[in-house]
């Protein structure tokens, strides 16, 4: 028999062979041995319990019982044929039906014969029913609790189940690599952490997680599974921060000049929020430490992250460099840029903007004067990204709104400048504590968590349709008051699949709750060109429309401090994260403000508990919290992070407390050993060896 090691191809396994292999590859990504013996069951039958048939509750699931087949037979014609059986026990009767494999089946039955059954009961003409149940012939054995424990169940594929590779199907070949590989399973974890935390070693860890004897075998084995799935995310994370600051020197900002000065004694606004103090000590310490600063800015929507921005880019200014930001939308884009300017006030900072609809003649001076010096601060989309615009001396570089970039374009970025420039990414999407450890592990973290003085809380309220008219109510008071409302919805058409109101609907009815002339109403969508939104939007901000109607492309870019409610139509169909930026687009100057949810009457739990959530709090971190738990990390992460949260066992919502001890532990071992160069963590070195990402993405912030 050939000697089989985790790599070797799954088409080698006993009972799987070319064909089957190909269906493996493509519906479950099962290409190795260890492919396989990862892919976890996703719950386990308890069969250590047998019920009597009269102990048996309908609306449970999952019950097994040992029982006597005394008839069956087939009924019905084609789709509607079906095969019955009848069991009895000495408490009563229990009628099986199938609806597929009814020939497979009609073989393995005898009457007369005592079986084992599993399977999900119902009732059905007041008799106890179990369509499609798991049945074996009892044989003494089968009944021992010994014997059946915990029996894993497998996700599987209506491809996979055509060639009897079902739940059982794939439990079968599991328990056969097992056998193959008998001893030839290669530790992963160093002896002195499995020691320190009390680990089982890895062959026993994953025999138990598809076998396990009773439930602290699989505890074991699940806890064991958890921390190396962690253990080793951390370690690849935080050795992308070792190096960093090891091999990447940064552009020096040794002193605080004429620039910054000015703007804080002078041109300030506002003064700083004790959060903001403390985040610019943050990168002022960063930027004058010679290595590159890499730094994640978090804060809520109005929490201040563009004075902060501002500063920064005048710290590089200070000492001789260039300064960027870059936004995902032109409306940002310009957002930002009229914002600054006016910040700046038309002193000597030059500041220019670069988008796709920048002019030819506006694109060459902006190209020539980057590479002479001249202009400081530059301000785009996309755009900044092209290989024709090129800095004399870029310092720093600002991604707003980072998780719409993905590596590769910021990564264009960080070759912008012979040193590579600072990089600071800011976000107004909280980001829940373990998924910024997660995501965000190889950056330093920044938070603002207070907002500036004076800013009044939006009171969020939740309405259905029958409160229609007290919604227009309050927004005729507000317009009245000489404010201006949002009103956004999902859709731009009708869409028959999705019982919405839809953005043309609802214009034509506020129209007619709002007729012209008293009242002005403009509308921004997707299917707009940029100038078309642009018009629209200088309209809103101007004061000439009272009403905004759109979709959520003005999620993220706008503001019209004059603007004091948000009303959010089919509020239950968006993210708990898109509902907290829509309403952050309100309660931006000093009046009140007012978010209004509309929904329909009938919700889903997960619905109910967004909306209760967004009534009840305007704290960013407490709603993503909320919404990591509803939706998961790899809905929250995105595609753009697609690959980094391919966590199998682990859960970043109810994992805290191993995610935080995991990493302690990394931690530990870079400090003490930066370089892995200790015998104890040779199989670390061997690890992050393997899994280097070639590119060289993972030192891009």
């Amino acid at each position: 028999m050939p000697e089989f090691t985790l790599n070797t191809p799954i088409g080698y396994l006993h009972g799987v062979g070319p064909h089957r292999a190909e269906i493996l590859n493509k519906e479950l990504g099962i290409f190795t041995f260890k492919d396989l013996l990862h892919y976890y069951p996703f719950r386990y039958n308890d069969r250590s319990v047998f019920y009597k048939i009269n102990q048996i509750d309908p609306s449970s699931s999952g019950v097994q019982f040992i029982a006597r087949l005394i008839e069956f037979s087939t009924h019905g014609e084609r789709r509607s044929r079906r095969l019955v059986a009848q069991l009895r026990d000495d408490t009563g009767i229990v009628q099986l039906v199938w609806f597929k494999s009814i020939k497979w089946v009609e073989k393995g039955l005898t009457v007369g014969k005592v079986y084992v059954v599993y399977g999900n009961p119902s009732l059905f003409n007041n008799i106890i029913t179990i369509s499609h149940p798991e049945l074996e012939p009892y044989n003494g054995i089968n009944g021992s609790v010994k014997e059946l424990k915990f029996h894993p169940v497998y996700f599987s594929t209506e491809k996979l189940k055509k060639l009897s590779l079902d739940s059982k199907g794939i439990q079968r070949l599991t328990s056969s690599l097992l056998t193959s590989l008998k001893n030839n399973i290669p530790e992963t974890l160093p002896s002195s952490i499995l020691s320190k935390y009390h680990l089982i070693g890895l062959p026993k860890a994953l025999k138990n997680i598809h076998f396990p004897e009773d439930i602290d075998s699989l505890q074991q084995a699940q806890y064991r599974l958890k921390f190396e799935e962690l253990f080793f995310l951390q370690l690849k994370i935080l050795k992308s921060k070792v190096a960093n600051n090891h091999r990447f020197k940064g552009p020096l900002f040794e002193s605080v000049g004429r620039y910054f000065n000015d703007f804080y004694s002078k041109r300030l606004p506002f003064q700083l929020t004790n959060a903001q103090k403390k985040v610019i000590r943050e990168i002022r310490r960063d930027t004058v430490g010679g290595a590159q600063m890499n730094r994640l800015l978090q804060g809520d929507v109005g929490s201040g992250k563009t004075i902060v921005a501002l500063m920064s880019m005048l710290l590089a200014i200070d000492n001789g460099y260039q300064a960027c930001l870059m936004a995902p939308t032109e409306i940002l884009a310009q957002q930002h840029y009229l914002g600054l300017k006016h910040l700046l006030g038309g002193g000597d900072v030059s500041i220019a903007l670069l988008t796709g609809s920048s002019k030819q003649n506006e694109r060459k001076k902006i190209h020539t004067d980057l590479l002479s010096g001249e202009l400081k601060i530059l301000i785009g989309t996309h755009a900044l990204l092209e290989d024709k615009v090129k800095f004399q001396n870029l310092g720093i570089a600002i991604i707003d709104e980072q998780h719409r970039f993905g590596v590769q374009q910021r990564s264009k970025l960080w070759r912008k400048n012979v040193i590579p420039p600072h990089m600071l990414v800011m976000t107004a999407t909280p980001i829940p504590r373990t998924l910024a450890m997660t995501l965000y592990g190889d950056l330093d973290i920044s938070v603002i968590d207070e907002l500036p003085a004076g800013r009044k809380p939006i009171s969020t309220i939740h309405l259905n349709e029958r409160s229609r008219l007290r919604m227009f109510g309050l927004l005729r008071e507000e317009i009245i008051k000489g404010r201006q409302v949002y009103v956004v919805y999902p859709l731009i058409d009708e869409s028959e699949k999705l019982d919405l109101l839809y953005l043309k609907a609802g214009m034509e009815a506020l129209e007619r709750e709002f007729p012209l002339p008293t009242y002005k109403i403009g509308i921004v969508h997707g299917k707009l060109s940029p100038k078309e939104k642009e018009f629209e939007m200088n309209r809103f901000v101007k004061g000439e429309t009272q009403i905004l109607v759109a979709t959520t492309v003005i999620e993220v870019g706008v503001n019209v401090p004059n603007a004091s409610v948000m009303v959010i139509e089919n509020a239950e169909r968006f993210g708990l994260s898109q509902l907290h930026q829509l309403r952050g687009r309100v309660g931006r100057g000093a009046e009140k403000s007012f978010c209004i949810l509309m929904s329909k009457e009938q919700l889903s739990r997960d619905s109910k508990i967004r909306l209760e959530t967004m009534v009840r709090t305007t704290d960013g971190f407490e709603i993503a919290e909320t919404d990591l738990q509803l939706r998961g990390p790899g809905d929250l992460s995105g595609t753009q992070q697609s690959g980094i949260l391919e966590l199998k066992l682990s859960n970043l919502s109810t994992d805290q407390e191993l995610l935080q001890l995991v990493r302690n532990e990394v931690i530990h071992i870079f400090k003490e050993d930066p370089l892995l160069e200790l015998e104890e963590n040779h199989l670390l070195k061997e690890f992050l060896s393997k899994k280097s990402l070639g590119i060289g993405w993972e030192k891009i912030s």
